[in-house]
């Protein structure tokens, strides 16, 4: 296989090959802690918007820049290496949902900005920070029907989903990002259409990130939604390359491993991720969820002893108390190491 030339996020592999990296956690959880009100989401600019936006976090890239700030700065602090960009669900496609879909340009670059800031803010030679372009699976899939009584219904199409893809991809790239990350996936066929994309955007740019790809198993079936197993979905995607594959979401950490093992069985020349929630939900707690800080980085510290994961993180319900015990609790550890690196190189 041709290695691939990286013209952005070229240090990362070979970081990787070095040690585990840190990725922040939720962004929603932080965000519930700020307590916004209607008016705080809309800002002066949408003052007069006509649908309700609150709930709209992507929106806060435009209206409270400095809440984005405020929360990757946090994550920084606490030790995190990656930075995802606040544009889970910064499509066109879930921004309908709104009446904003023509702000999904617009949203995706100004969390850009955000996040490479920030990055830029705390990096060191020592310990430089990354910006991770985050494309979310949208809404609308493209595998399911969202009609029971009509199997062959779709609500999207493969096109639909690859313009906006493209769309986020090249304002992620503009605003900075050093790698994309193709999260939460439980529809393969929405994830082809996000690589697509950046396969397209690539070959007409001449620009080329690094891509992680994580997919999130749904339940005890061990399969994403739209019916793979962990070893099905890596050979569906894995024509891309990725710098990493992993899963994350949907369960925590105790639940994960049996997948995340499979995984790095399937994938053995690959570097892979784990952002797990921080257990299940549990609305008695002060984030949502069950899992302390605690907790949650010990079932991910033995993750690492195993030697499954080259990234670590948290996903839902996770918090900057959560990332820095994570990190605490890896740094004296080896990271996975791949049987081979085919296709990393560093850019001329």
């Amino acid at each position: 296989m041709k290695p691939i030339v990286y013209t952005h996020g070229q240090a990362l592999p070979e970081i990787l090959q070095k040690r585990i990296m840190v990725l922040d956690g939720a962004m929603g959880t932080m965000i519930q802690r700020f307590k916004l009100s209607e008016s705080q989401y809309r800002g002066e600019r949408f003052k007069d918007f006509h649908k309700d936006v609150k709930g709209n976090n992507e929106l806060l890239s435009l209206t409270r820049p400095d809440v984005i700030t405020d929360i990757h700065e946090r994550y920084l602090a606490a030790g995190a290496d990656l930075i995802e960009t606040n544009t889970f669900g910064a499509t066109s496609i879930a921004q309908a949902d709104y009446g904003m879909a023509d702000l999904a340009f617009e949203m995706n670059l100004a969390s850009a900005k955000l996040a490479r800031a920030a990055c830029d803010k705390f990096s060191t030679p020592e310990k430089p920070r990354f910006v991770l372009g985050a494309l979310g699976p949208t809404p609308k899939t493209a595998s399911i029907s969202p009609d029971v009584n009509d199997p062959g219904a779709r609500n999207v199409t493969f096109e639909q989903l690859r313009a906006a893809y493209h769309e986020q991809v090249e304002a992620l790239v503009q605003g900075g990002a050093d790698a994309l990350l193709v999260e939460t996936i439980f529809d393969t066929l929405n994830a082809k259409a996000a690589l697509f994309a950046m396969d397209e955007f690539f070959e007409a740019s001449g620009e080329r990130l690094p891509i992680i790809i994580s997919g999130t198993v749904t339940d005890a079936s061990g399969r994403i939604l739209s019916g793979q197993t962990v070893t099905a979905f890596w050979y569906s995607v894995r024509h891309a390359q990725p710098l990493a594959v992993g899963l994350n979401c949907a369960m925590g950490a105790a639940l994960m491993r049996p997948y995340l093992q499979e995984l790095a069985h399937a994938a053995p020349d690959t570097f892979i991720s784990c952002y797990p929630n921080a257990g299940l939900p549990n609305p008695m707690s002060e984030t949502g969820f069950d899992e302390t800080p605690e907790v949650t980085s010990r079932l991910i510290r033995e993750f690492a002893k195993e030697g499954l994961v080259n990234i670590v993180g948290g996903c839902c319900g996770t918090t900057p108390e959560h990332i820095a015990a994570i990190h605490q609790a890896v740094a004296p550890l080896a990271a996975r190491v791949p049987q081979k690196s085919y296709f990393y190189k560093e850019a001329a």
